[in-house]
């Protein structure tokens, strides 16, 4: 690692603010992003909460009124990549972000028709051809003025670095190289703030990229760990205590023993999803991607510690406990997927929960204090490489006629590798103990190949087919008790629901479509209750929040991503694009490039 660019600001700070740290200020710097996160009128985070709830408790706009909402202003970013995750608002001023090449603009709320400052990044083009699945970012982070620090917008670049500008004025205030993309390593997840530190992931499985998580100090972007998903346990940071309330998951020295020789090196177990964190247990929760290659003949063993579940210290980074979802994986169902934090009965007892919907069509729902798995279940019925998940070591059931193995094409595999859950933010209703998720309903085709490791390079060794599920559909939204495993309601779309969901006190769930509509459906039963037609499709999310005594909803619009890289790059060959293009070749039909922000109120 290595600082590219610090400023004399952020310089000086350092020096003569490190004899005043003590343990109080990362409480502080938590405390006040928790409580900017709680108030309604801002939305702090990508994910709303640390909980991840995505749920708001404004009720202006509601079940009765939501036919009434109209467009009030939009914004265009002068982008045409895919505009995945939602702006950021905060006390008055929205944060909006661009995919490459990494755009942003504060927009002062009072005046949405000038624009307060904006970022606009020189960095390395060659990024662009070693991105996996369009140029995409998923969004901005805010940390609150601390001591030492002013109010800071955190943003990654897809050329691998982490930059921190004053959130006032857009200056840059540090900046450091967090990926290689010589080597493959891109960024496009979005950082994550949590005490002092700012969290950022990596990825570049694709490209035989090892994964890992990177804390940095929010005040001068010092290192302060990074964690390994494959390697020695001292490159994972284990625990003493790893895994001792349930040792069955594995524990020590996995990381090396279910890999042959050195191939953990270039294995994958990147994690450019979302993060969760509980501020009592000071627990950060994420998960780790797909291993490297595809092809599963040329990785024999479980490739730990791909695939999991990870409850760290955010302190130290240590792992409490890692629970392996998908050993061996066979089908690229990279589980970076959303973390829910709730509080609900388990047996009669009030328990701290994560629930976690994966790419593989299964939903698990674990005590997130030590990792017991408290369910696991399938998204929907049709999922068939594997017949159930063993709750008592919480191993997969495969169904063999589905492996991938060399020599073999295996037919109608459900969910396909874009899986039944992928990138999307889902949302929580604490009050309904409803999870409300924005789903894919894609099958495929798989035929593996060999090919050598080449740094830099696509290393992958399978070619897929991919189409709708056996539902006739490409989406869904559904309604779900994470513990007792049942759907209250779903609906098919006809495109997958890429971006996720946002639910509201007022018995709404907000989703945008890829064809480019926002949508809004009765939370109770998930009857449609408005939509409007937006300039290109969606693939980030809805965000809601009050400003003046009135709430908004805002959501991007900008068609691309993973499901759009047929559309963006004019790809015809059905298997291009990872086997995206065949799956959403019609989408050209419903929608075309261009990216903004749209912003409605009630129109009465």
């Amino acid at each position: 690692m290595r600082i590219s660019k610090f400023t004399r600001t952020a310089v000086a700070s350092a020096v003569c603010s490190g004899a005043l740290l003590s343990v109080s200020i990362p409480a502080q710097a938590n405390k006040a992003l928790d409580r900017l996160s709680k108030e309604d009128t801002n939305w702090a985070m990508q994910t709303k909460d640390y909980s991840a709830t995505h749920f708001s408790d404004m009720t202006q706009i509601n079940a009765h009124n939501v036919q009434h909402l109209q467009p009030v202003w939009s914004f265009s970013t002068g982008v045409l990549n895919g505009h995945e995750g939602g702006p950021l608002v905060v006390d008055g001023i929205m944060y909006v972000h661009t995919p490459f090449p990494n755009n942003i603009f504060a927009i002062d709320l009072d005046q949405p028709d000038k624009i307060l400052w904006e970022h606009k990044p020189k960095q390395n083009p060659a990024a662009r051809a070693v991105a996996c699945c369009d140029v995409v970012n998923r969004g901005l982070a805010y940390a609150p003025a601390g001591d030492d620090y002013p109010a800071t917008i955190f943003q990654n670049q897809l050329d691998g670095h982490i930059v921190a500008l004053n959130a006032k004025t857009g200056e840059l205030l540090w900046k450091m190289e967090n990926s290689d993309i010589a080597m493959g390593s891109t960024l496009t997840v979005a950082p994550f703030v949590a005490k002092d530190k700012v969290i950022v992931g990596s990825s570049g499985a694709e490209l035989g990229v090892r994964g890992y998580a990177t804390a940095y100090n929010i005040k001068d972007g010092k290192q302060a760990w990074r964690v390994y998903a494959t390697g020695p346990d001292a490159d994972i940071k284990l625990a003493k205590d790893f895994n001792s309330a349930n040792p069955h998951y594995g524990q020590f020295g996995l990381g090396l023993k279910t890999w042959e020789g050195d191939a953990w090196k270039i294995g994958g177990g990147t994690n450019w999803g979302w993060y969760a964190f509980d501020p009592d247990l000071d627990m950060l929760y994420y998960g780790s991607g797909n291993p490297a290659p595809w092809n599963e003949t040329m990785r024999p063993g479980d490739n730990k510690w791909t695939m999991t579940i990870w409850g760290r210290d955010i302190n130290t980074g240590e792992a409490k406990f890692g629970y392996q979802k998908t050993p061996h994986d066979e089908w690229d169902y990279a589980g970076v997927n959303y973390m829910g934090l709730s509080e609900q009965l388990v047996d009669g007892k009030m328990t701290k929960l994560l629930t976690h919907p994966d790419r593989n069509g299964l939903v698990y729902t674990l005590n997130r204090e030590n990792g017991d798995l408290v369910n696991a279940f399938k998204i929907d019925d049709t999922v068939n490489w594997v017949k159930k998940v063993d709750l008592k070591t919480g191993l997969p059931v495969r169904d063999p006629e589905f492996s991938t193995h060399m020599d073999h094409e295996a037919k109608g595999i459900c969910p396909s590798a874009m899986g039944y859950h992928n990138q999307g933010i889902e949302s929580y209703d604490p009050n309904k103990k409803l999870f409300f998720m924005g789903t894919n309903h894609i099958c495929m085709d798989w035929e593996p190949f060999m090919l050598p490791y080449r740094a830099g390079q696509f290393f992958v060794g399978a070619t897929l087919n991919m189409y709708p599920g056996p539902k006739g559909t490409l989406g869904q939204v559904k309604a779900m008790n994470s513990v007792t495993g049942k759907f209250e309601w779903e609906i098919q779309e006809k495109f997958a629901v890429w971006g996720g969901t946002t639910a509201t006190a007022g018995d709404l769930v907000f989703y945008g479509t890829l064809d480019g509509y926002i949508k809004a459906l009765d939370s109770r039963n998930g009857k449609e209750l408005w939509k409007f037609k937006l300039p290109s499709g969606v693939i980030g999310h809805p965000i809601t929040f009050g400003h003046k005594g009135k709430q908004y909803v805002a959501i991007y619009y900008g068609v691309g991503g993973w499901p759009g890289v047929g559309l963006v790059f004019d790809l015809q060959d059905p298997t291009a694009g990872l086997g995206a293009v065949g799956a959403f070749k019609e989408l050209a039909h419903y929608t075309q490039q261009g990216g903004g922000v749209m912003v409605f109120a009630l129109g009465y």
